[in-house]
């Protein structure tokens, strides 16, 4: 795609805990499964610091605080789920000033069945982090690079 139409942007969070261990969102979305950060789609009238604190605050059920930048995309990538669309997508490191209160798994898509909007949470060691263990394209590249910071 040479010329796409739109531009969607999507900002997610990197929250890391004193295990060097990072947080994965395992969700079920648009008829398939899933394993992402966790954040989501900036909406009109919104910058990307607005954006990744109201998706914490809808996903967790509590505010988080940015930390830092991250990354944003630095090359093309189409967007996956939309024809004629460019993706852009903006990580922080975010943190919690409060401890956790949402429910953490041991095991992906800890959820009993697969129905739009399901969504688990679940610690991953930056160590052990993969590319293959995120599904989307950005992800997977973020990955690597949060894997050789911590290296």
């Amino acid at each position: 795609m040479q010329n796409p139409e739109h531009i969607v942007v999507r900002v997610y969070g990197l929250i890391i805990n004193i295990h060097k261990e990072v947080l994965l969102s395992d969700e079920f979305q648009m008829g398939m499964d899933m394993t992402k950060f966790p954040g989501g789609g900036l909406k009109p009238g919104e910058g990307p610091a607005e954006c990744i604190k109201r998706e914490i605050l809808e996903e967790f059920g509590q505010a988080g605080e940015i930390v830092s930048h991250f990354y944003t995309t630095d090359f093309f990538q189409k967007a996956l789920f939309y024809d004629n669309h460019q993706l852009i997508s903006i990580y922080y490191r975010i943190r919690f000033p409060e401890p956790i209160r949402f429910k953490i798994s041991d095991r992906p898509f800890d959820f009993t069945e697969r129905i739009e909007g399901n969504q688990s949470f679940r610690w991953k060691s930056i160590q052990q982090l993969q590319e293959q263990d995120l599904t989307f394209p950005i992800d997977k590249k973020v990955a690597l690079m949060l894997k050789a910071s911590y290296s």
